[in-house]
């Protein structure tokens, strides 16, 4: 029997907000729903009449307040940017103090920060949650990264935690088997409070960032087997299964497998070989590396993943290029040294990972500082061990890494992973040499070792650049017989006077 008022609501139903509708009806709690489109809150309440908890459509904004129980709370899933806002704006105007709003879009961290500040002020509750596993997450058990007012998320807790993904409370992987009408019992949930204002929002962008690096490394991996292997779709989709059931076990190897297997419905041929070679993206791995800069903080790695879609989507630039541009003839490896060299590309893809994790890592804990916020990395890994697009099995490892040292400064000084990369960089340095020898660009793999290699260096060349920057603008140095934050400047016309006239 239908309540007189809704525990939850939901605004915006396109396929996320309808598969999250679902996740919330079937762990039992009523939720009413709304859409600007009538006919679509009409038939998605129509499609789906037996839910354990209930779908309420409403037809009016004003109507969908009048549903909720108080404190009202009530979830956004639409455009972010000025649709988000102008949601945000209707519901301030029917909210009363102390009803709480959340922004479960891809939302700009900033923009969630003054959402916040612009609500709390009319006395309003904001939480800005990413929400990570695509449709199927949202249906069967998202990862959730709430942020903003503790006390509301106390409130939005019991639903939370209920849709969100389960994990096996000793081996830390993911809970599998959920259905329509049967959602799994029991296990570690997928969310945590972040931390307040924009904190969830970014966490979710750090970790849309490492996705970004985690699937072209992937691709970097798939390049270096076809163009030095010559192996066919089927036989890397072959690798990848095997490699799945190892150190790199993920959702993203795990459907890279199954695309490598697949043929073409309409030609036969390897799906993966019909498909185009230009790469989409929709921003947030550019906001993480523009924050990064921002921040002063090395993530070339995530960077660079970002660069190759870019670079990827000139298509027809790069087809009159190769007519013109020449590099070195592929010398292609022989039978008997394949199995090492799939061995050296799996190497190769573990250790550029642990970088790319590090560098998203380091970066959270600039914006710690920056924005004031408390954040808890092993939880932020554990949240991410299910439900989210890089739940992997490598998560467990993180967290147990900041579960040993809570103030680790970086995972590549973890002991587990330090012995990792000390028993594989001689594949990982092997493989980037043989790319470079061959013409195969690996930009995610290069400049991970590049980030390594760096960072495990006492002295940089860096010296010689800020003598550089002192010589044509003043902008002084830092010397190595004098102590930190002491700054000196050498009248460079009249220091070299003397060697010029010698």
């Amino acid at each position: 029997m239908a309540k007189t008022h809704s525990d939850i609501g939901l605004i915006g139903l396109a396929v996320m907000g309808q598969n999250l509708a679902l996740n919330i009806a079937d762990h039992g709690f009523q939720i009413s729903v709304y859409n600007r489109t009538t006919e679509k809150t009409d038939k998605f309440v129509a499609e789906n009449p037996h839910t354990p908890g209930g779908l309420v459509g409403t037809k009016t904004l004003e109507e969908f307040v009048q549903s909720l129980a108080r404190p009202r709370k009530a979830i956004i899933l639409v455009q972010a940017g000025r649709a988000t806002d102008a949601v945000v704006d209707g519901l301030a105007a029917l909210f009363e103090p102390g009803d709480i709003i959340i922004d479960g879009g891809n939302a700009l961290w900033t923009d969630t920060i003054r959402r916040e500040k612009a609500l709390k002020e009319k006395g309003l509750r904001f939480i800005g949650s990413g929400v990570s596993g695509g449709e199927e997450g949202a249906r069967f058990g998202p990862s959730l990264m709430p942020g903003g007012d503790k006390a509301a998320f106390k409130e939005l807790e019991p639903i939370w935690k209920a849709v969100a993904a389960k994990v096996d409370r000793k081996t830390g992987k993911p809970i599998l088997g959920a259905a329509p009408g049967k959602p799994v019992k029991g296990g570690v949930p997928c969310t945590a409070y972040i931390g307040e204002n924009g904190a969830g929002h970014y966490v979710k962008m750090v970790h849309n960032g490492i996705e970004y690096g985690d699937m072209q490394m992937i691709c970097e991996a798939y390049d270096l087997m076809q163009g030095l292997l010559g192996l066919k779709p089927a036989e890397m989709g072959a690798i990848f299964s095997k490699w799945n059931q190892g150190a790199l076990d993920s959702f993203l190897i795990e459907i890279t497998a199954d695309i490598l297997k697949q043929a073409d419905p309409v030609t036969k041929k390897p799906f993966v070989d019909v498909v185009l070679d230009t790469a989409g993206q929709k921003g947030t791995g550019k906001w993480t590396s523009v924050n990064a800069l921002d921040m002063g903080v090395a993530a070339p790695t995530i960077a660079e993943s970002v660069f190759s879609r870019c670079l990827s989507a000139i298509k027809e630039e790069r087809v009159a290029a190769s007519k013109v541009l020449k590099g070195p003839k592929v010398e292609k490896v022989s039978a008997a040294k394949k199995t090492a060299l799939i061995q050296a590309i799996h190497d190769a893809l573990y250790c550029s990972k642990i970088c790319s994790y590090a560098q998203g890592f380091q970066l959270m804990r600039a914006a710690q500082v920056e924005y004031n916020w408390k954040l808890n990395f092993g939880q932020i890994a554990q949240i991410w061990r299910g439900g989210c697009i890089i739940r992997a099995a490598f998560l467990q490892k993180i967290t147990e890494a900041f579960a040993k040292d809570a103030k680790l400064a970086n995972l590549l000084l973890d002991p587990y992973f330090n012995r990792t990369i000390q028993r594989a960089q001689a594949n990982w340095r092997k493989v980037v040499a043989l790319a470079a020898e061959n013409g195969i660009p690996v930009p995610t793999f290069a400049s991970a070792l590049a980030y390594y290699d760096g960072y495990r260096s006492a002295r940089l060349p860096a010296n010689l650049l800020q003598a550089q920057r002192d010589y044509f603008g003043a902008h002084t140095y830092e010397r190595t017989d004098q102590p930190r934050g002491k700054f000196f400047h050498i009248d460079w016309p009249e220091a070299i006077r003397p060697q010029l006239e010698a």
